[in-house]
C-alpha cells in the first residue's frame, strides 16, 4: 500500500513585516529595533549565497553592547556591522561581548575582527572550540568515510573539496583564541543588567547554542530552529553522539519555550518555537521512513545507493560537492538512528 504523505505544515507567520517583505524581494531588510536595547542587523553572506545572517545587539544597563553572531566578514570588513550601530546611535567601540550560537562562517566569521576592532570578548561553548581545532583532523577522517560510500567517480572530487581534506569549517575567518570565554548548557552571559541564558541545543552543530531571555521575552535560536529552512545535521565537525538523535533532543527541550519570540539567525522574527520544532521533528521522522523503505527495497546497498531512494528536494542527482555529503551524512545517521547501519556496505 502506497502513503500518501501529509500536506507540508505552513510557515509561521512573520512577527516583522519588513523582514518577510525583504526576504520576499531577496533584499536586504533595515536595522530594526526588537526591544528597547535590543536590535537586529541583518549580514549579507559572501560567496554569492543570496540569504543574510541576523545579528542581534543587545545592549546593557552600563551602555555596553553584547552582539549575537556577528555574521560574515571578508577582509576583516564590518561596514555592515558598523553601519547598523551607527543606525541606532552606537559604535564598535562600545561592543564588550560577542556571542556565537555555533562555528560557521555566516554566524562566527566577522567575531575575530569585532575582536581586534573593539576589544570584546568571544563567548562560545567549548564544543564549538574543539571542533575549531580538529578542523584538519576531522576533515581527513572524512577522506575515509567518502572512499566507502559508493559515489560515482566524476562526484568524488568535488565530495572531497567540499566534505573532505578541503573542508575549511570556518572558511579561514576565525583566529585563536578561538573563544575567551566557554559557556556551558544553563550559563548566564555576562551582560550587565540582563539575564541572558545559554540553552545547549547539539545537532545543527556539536555545541550550538540558543539564548534564553525570559526578562525581554526572547528566544535567539541561531540555525537551531529557522522559519522556513529545514536545517542541516552534523555540519559542524566529527562527534561521538549521532547528531540527528542529539537534533531531536534538542528539539524537545524547546518545549516550555512557546511564549518567547524567536529570533532566529535567518530569516525572520516569528512566535511559538514548539509547534516550528515539532514540524522538523516530524521533517526528520518522515525521512527516517524513506530511509527505512530504501532499505526494505536493497540487499547489501551502499551509502549513494540508500540516499538515491530517499526524495531529497531536487533529488539526489541534481546535487554535487557539499550539498551531496551532506545528503549522505544525514542518509548514514538515519541508518544508525534506526539501528540499520549494518545493512549498509561499504564500496
Amino acid at each position: 500500500m502506497t502513503t500518501v504523505p501529509p500536506p507540508a505544515a505552513p510557515a509561521p507567520e512573520p512577527i516583522s513585516p519588513v523582514q518577510a517583505a525583504a526576504l520576499r524581494a531577496g533584499a536586504l531588510p533595515p536595522v530594526e529595533q526588537v526591544r528597547p536595547g535590543v536590535w537586529t542587523i541583518a549580514v549579507p553572506f559572501r560567496g554569492g549565497v543570496p540569504d543574510a545572517t541576523l545579528s542581534y545587539v543587545v545592549e546593557g544597563t552600563d551602555g555596553s553592547l553584547t552582539v549575537v553572531d556577528p555574521g560574515w566578514a571578508a577582509d576583516d570588513d564590518l561596514t555592515v556591522l558598523r553601519a547598523g550601530l551607527a543606525a541606532v546611535g552606537r559604535s564598535v567601540d562600545q561592543v564588550g561581548l560577542v556571542v556565537v550560537t555555533h562555528l560557521h562562517a555566516d554566524h562566527l566569521g566577522a567575531a575575530a575582527a569585532l575582536r581586534r576592532a573593539s576589544g570584546a570578548r568571544v563567548v562560545m561553548h567549548r564544543l564549538e572550540v574543539d571542533a575549531l581545532r580538529r578542523e584538519r583532523e576531522d576533515a581527513a577522517a572524512n577522506d575515509a568515510d567518502i572512499a566507502g560510500w559508493g559515489l560515482p567517480d566524476e562526484l568524488v572530487a568535488g565530495v572531497v573539496a567540499a566534505w573532505g581534506s578541503g573542508r575549511r569549517i570556518g572558511l579561514g575567518r576565525t583566529a585563536e583564541p578561538f573563544a575567551d570565554l566557554l559557556v556551558e548548557d544553563g550559563g548566564m552571559l555576562p551582560i550587565p543588567g540582563r539575564d541572558v541564558r545559554a540553552l545547549w541545543t547539539p545537532g545543527h552543530t556539536a555545541g550550538h547554542l540558543c539564548l534564553v531571555d525570559e526578562g525581554d521575552g526572547l528566544l535567539f535560536t541561531g540555525d537551531h530552529v529557522l522559519p522556513r529552512i529545514n536545517p542541516g545535521i552534523g555540519l559542524g565537525g566529527r562527534t561521538a553522539t549521532n547528531p540527528l538523535g542529539d537534533y531531536l533532543a534538542s528539539l524537545a527541550r524547546l518545549d516550555g519555550y512557546a511564549h518567547l519570540e524567536v529570533c532566529p539567525g535567518h530569516e525572520y522574527r516569528f512566535r511559538d518555537v514548539v509547534t516550528r520544532a515539532r514540524t522538523l521533528a516530524r521533517h526528520r521522522e518522515e525521512r527516517s521512513r524513506h530511509v527505512a523503505e530504501a532499505l526494505d527495497a536493497l540487499t547489501s546497498p551502499t551509502l549513494f545507493e540508500v540516499a538515491s531512494r530517499v526524495p531529497f528536494s531536487g533529488g539526489i542527482d541534481s546535487m554535487s560537492g557539499f550539498l551531496l555529503a551532506s545528503a549522505l551524512t544525514q542518509t548514514a545517521f538515519h541508518a544508525d538512528l534506526l539501528g540499520r547501519s549494518d545493512e549498509i556496505r561499504p564500496a
